[in-house]
């Protein structure tokens, strides 16, 4: 009987060892996870404690026992913290928060409530003089949301050959996320209401924010928290109920449009939600021109000024040159949109056989052009017709079927003001010019703009008509712009020349328009509503930023750039475009030798 003994295989010479995985703090992983745990209920826990002893600090956190201000930030950022290191652990109820089992959320919520609780340890010390301002509670809440973050730093994962690239794989997405298991239309359907809730939750709260530091804190967690949603894979997974429901969330996102003027109590944070919605709408018609189509236009405030001039001109306003003339208000949208699409046919028929610079530059000058006539238009230097630099006053409010839109009215025991009535007249023309939008995308002439951006020499050579397809887009964008237009004249009761520039302090302008749909992302739906929502937010919640809108603005599309150039919320297509797919099917590239090839007759 003969022994054969087993000689261990040799892993073959090209063979890549896979990368050890530990921690940047050396310590076991059930330690690792226990300092999350415990880290974030502590952070959670020390807003029930006394931050300062002054009243003087936004938010009074002299209180013990209840959190105020910064501190409800602080406490949903350790809670955050402390439900995904629950979800760690792989208890039931709690495993679908972390599909693919990565770090990276974990890290992220416990960064972010560092970030808030630190943020306003520091703000305290600097506008009441001092650390000594700080009260026991501070100290506590400074330590205890230090906690979590070591531990998260001490969870295992592959090294990099630098510490820059281990920070960034701590960080990061996993290239896979695992399939969810079906789950029937009605759960669907249940999920994507309760996310229509909490949007809606989370942008009243943003809204009503009542001062600056509050209002940095709130974009430090809402930055971190959609970031580890989006690393663990649940926007992921979200947009693929979004797009199996389509139809059923657009009508939950509107029912939560409507329903934003009666969570408030102030018509002022009314008056931010229309216009919002003013400039979220001329940016969903920008992005058509723009995201779809691929012209870039730096001009586009004027079809919104064209819009808005001449429904104040036919709207009744005693300053008008019609002051006998008073349309409905349909028949002044639809002139407002008429006269804005017959400026765009013009402006576009001449100009779209350009391309790139040169369209921008022509475009450019259409925006000043239109700004200096209307400035001139005072009967002294052009024709009399809209009163110069002082525009059309008085513009009277809207009479809509005997609903007067300047007079508050009660509904169901909500009072609505003047500003909440035109911020549900402009989600009902929202809900039309995302129709139009949609179906126009969806449509033959929306894959013809497609074509047309990816490669205009390519399609022309399909056989698209380059140019009447950028002149239907130019026109579409412009009528979009000009409806916009004459329901902002009714808001503002006057129109003025100063606004409609390429670029000002204050919105509209095409720069702040061009920078939302670069910013919420080309060629989508919400991302030019939320590119506006941003940038009409920052400045008028954060005052030091009023003055200074071109330089945050610049400041933002660098970054932008930088991390994530194909917007906040993303098109499938531009994300494929600027990112790598991971895509296994590429086939290997040889190199041509100096060997002479082989051929039959030789062989």
């Amino acid at each position: 009987m003969t022994e054969t003994t087993k000689t261990p295989a040799t892993p073959p010479a090209d063979a890549v060892p896979t990368p050890a995985k530990r921690g940047l703090i050396p310590l076991p992983l059930a330690a690792a996870r226990a300092l999350l745990l415990i880290g974030g209920i502590a952070t959670a826990v020390s807003t029930f404690l006394a931050w300062t002893w002054t009243s003087e600090f936004p938010g009074d956190l002299t209180v013990t026992g209840y959190p105020g201000g910064l501190q409800w930030l602080t406490f949903i950022a350790g809670a955050l913290t402390a439900v995904f290191a629950l979800a760690s652990y792989e208890i039931r109820g709690l495993r679908w928060l972390l599909p693919a089992r990565n770090n990276a959320p974990l890290v992220l919520t416990a960064v972010g409530g560092l970030a808030v609780t630190w943020f306003t340890a520091i703000e305290i010390a600097a506008k009441l003089g001092g650390l000594a301002n700080w009260e026991p509670g501070m100290w506590v809440a400074v330590i205890a949301s230090l906690v979590p973050v070591l531990g998260a730093l001490a969870l295992p994962e592959e090294a990099g050959e630098t510490t820059k690239e281990t920070l960034k794989a701590y960080v990061a997405k996993p290239d896979r996320i695992p399939a969810a298991e079906p789950v029937s239309p009605w759960v669907q359907r249940a999920v994507i209401t309760v996310a229509s809730i909490i949007g809606l939750a989370v942008f009243t709260y943003g809204i009503d924010t009542e001062y600056g530091e509050l209002f940095i804190g709130f974009l430090i967690v809402v930055v971190f928290a959609v970031w580890a949603l989006h690393t663990a894979g649940l926007l992921d997974r979200f947009s693929q109920l979004v797009a199996a429901n389509r139809s059923f969330t657009l009508a939950m996102g509107f029912l939560a449009a409507i329903a934003f003027p009666f969570t408030q109590t102030d018509d002022h944070y009314a008056n931010i939600g229309v216009n919002i919605l003013i400039f979220g709408t001329v940016a969903l018609g920008l992005n058509i021109v723009v995201g779809l189509a691929g012209l870039l236009d730096l001009g586009y405030v004027a079809f919104l000024g064209v819009g808005a001039y001449t429904a104040a001109l036919v709207s009744g306003s005693e300053f008008s040159k019609f002051s006998g003339v008073q349309f409905p208000f349909w028949a002044a949208a639809l002139s407002g949109a008429a006269a804005s699409l017959i400026f765009g046919v013009l402006i576009g028929a001449p100009t779209l056989r350009l391309r790139g610079d040169y369209l921008a530059i022509v475009t450019l000058g259409f925006g000043e052009i239109f700004r200096i006539a209307v400035n001139n238009m005072d009967g002294d230097s052009g024709p009399d017709l809209t009163n110069g630099p002082n525009g059309i006053p008085s513009i009277p409010d809207l009479n809509l079927l005997g609903f007067n839109f300047g007079q508050p009215h009660d509904i169901g025991g909500f009072t609505l003001g003047r500003f909440a009535n035109y911020y549900l007249l402009m989600v009902l023309i929202m809900a039309l010019v995302v129709l139009v939008y949609t179906r126009a995308a969806d449509s033959r002439i929306g894959r013809s703009w497609i074509a047309i951006r990816e490669d205009e020499t390519a399609a022309t050579a399909m056989g698209i008509n380059g140019f009447r397809v950028k002149l239907i887009a130019f026109a579409l964008g412009a009528s979009l712009a000009g409806l916009a237009g004459t329901v902002s004249a009714h808001v503002t009761y006057s129109v003025v020349p100063n606004p409609y520039q390429f670029a000002g302090s204050t919105p509209p302008n095409s720069a702040f328009l061009l920078a939302a749909v670069v910013l919420g992302g080309m060629g989508t739906v919400a991302g030019p509503i939320l590119g506006a929502a941003l940038l009409y937010l920052l400045p008028e919640k954060l005052d030091f930023l009023q003055d200074k809108s071109l330089l945050a603005f610049g400041i933002a599309l660098i970054l932008l750039m930088r991390f994530r150039p194909e917007g906040i919320i993303a098109n499938r297509r531009r994300q494929l475009e600027f990112h790598e797919t991971g895509q296994l099917d590429v086939p290997d590239t040889e190199t041509l030798t100096d060997e002479p090839a082989v051929t039959k007759a030789g062989a």
